[in-house]
């Protein structure tokens, strides 16, 4: 247990950290975010959540205190790795185990980031129908992306509570995920909007809240006649946590069909949202030329809903992790190669 709370406590305080240095590093400036420090920020995480890997390949075992065969037997039956593990060889049991756990990390890691994308959508929308200056939409998803882990957090531990004493519960995740696949295929060319004076949050917080008109800048509180009010950023702020809980609800149970660890599913989620940020202002100017992405989207969901409703067979019909990534890579390789190759025709 000692092990497992230092490798629990030292990725919060590098949470903590990366987080404190971002906020002080970069949300001083007044000036919008530029594609040149997106891409420099969305590699460094990348690099991060990939250095994270090899932590795992090498150190895993560390992560629920395994020190001898009956703990990893434990692990194993408890998480449902479903490995063969061999009694008299503890070493190559502990390195198996290991792999699987890394190989587990990274394919939920890339579900979770490819899932972003569709929350980019989204993201972009929202800003532009609040008319929110470029230079604020970095306060804005920093904040959001704190409320997200604390999100994040509380949804993956409570699912991976329902699995263990519910497992029937994943045929429903994976029937949800189906369903949630062919919608987003048949909604593909359907254009969203979004209505500022009657979405559904702000009229909520128009209840409890006193609402200032106008933007302050990037406060999101202030003080009038000694009144205090929200001011339409953080209606925005508001917005930007409602879709990521909506989005959650698709991104968890996804991510549970590959791993069923609430600690590897936490990882492999914040990793990826921690990444969100600057690749949203990375692909903020281009998001619309990847127009068949929603299409491999569609098909990842509902291909990890299939697999989740044929877990009892995965295994024997091949869908192991490693070809449920290689599946995964080549879905989302195929829709953007698309996007770029036969560009949307605009219309006149």
């Amino acid at each position: 247990m000692h092990n497992e709370l230092i490798f629990i406590s030292g990725f919060l305080v590098f949470i903590i950290v990366m987080l404190s240095l971002d906020l002080g590093l970069f949300a001083k400036t007044d000036r919008p975010v530029s594609t040149k420090k997106a891409g420099i920020m969305s590699a460094v995480w990348i690099t991060m959540a990939l250095c994270f890997y090899v932590l795992i390949l090498k150190f895993g075992h560390l992560l629920h205190h395994v020190d001898s065969f009956a703990d990893l037997q434990r692990v194993n039956i408890q998480n449902f790795h479903h490995l063969k593990l061999n009694a008299n060889d503890l070493p190559g049991s502990l390195q198996m185990y290991r792999n699987n756990l890394a190989l587990e990390y990274i394919t939920g890691y890339v579900v979770e980031y490819a899932l972003s994308v569709d929350n980019i959508f989204v993201m972009v929308l929202i800003f532009t129908a609040f008319a929110v200056s470029k230079k604020h939409y970095h306060k804005v998803l920093f904040w959001g992306i704190i409320g997200a882990v604390v999100l994040r957090f509380i949804f993956i531990f409570l699912g991976a509570a329902l699995i263990s004493n519910f497992h029937w519960i994943l045929y429903i995740f994976g029937a949800f995920l189906v369903y949630t696949g062919v919608m987003m295929y048949i909604n593909r060319n359907k254009e969203e909007e979004i209505d500022p004076d009657n979405h559904k949050l702000v009229k909520l917080a128009s209840k409890y809240f006193a609402v200032h008109p106008k933007f302050e800048g990037d406060r999101f509180f202030i003080k009038i006649d000694h009144k205090k009010l929200v001011t339409p950023l953080f209606l925005v702020l508001l917005i930007i946590e409602g879709t990521d809980l909506v989005f959650a609800v698709d991104s968890i149970p996804a991510i549970f069909s590959i791993t069923k660890d609430p600690y590897i599913v936490f990882f492999s989620n914040i990793f990826a949202i921690l990444g969100l940020r600057s690749m949203f202002f990375l692909l903020v100017n281009i998001i619309d030329k990847f127009h068949y992405l929603k299409i491999g989207l569609a098909l990842l969901l509902t291909f990890i809903g299939l697999k989740m409703l044929a877990a009892n067979y995965a295994d024997r019909i091949g869908l192991t992790t490693g070809n449920s990534l290689l599946i995964i890579l080549a879905i989302l390789a195929t829709s953007i190669a698309a996007s770029l190759l036969f560009p949307k025709k605009v219309r006149d």
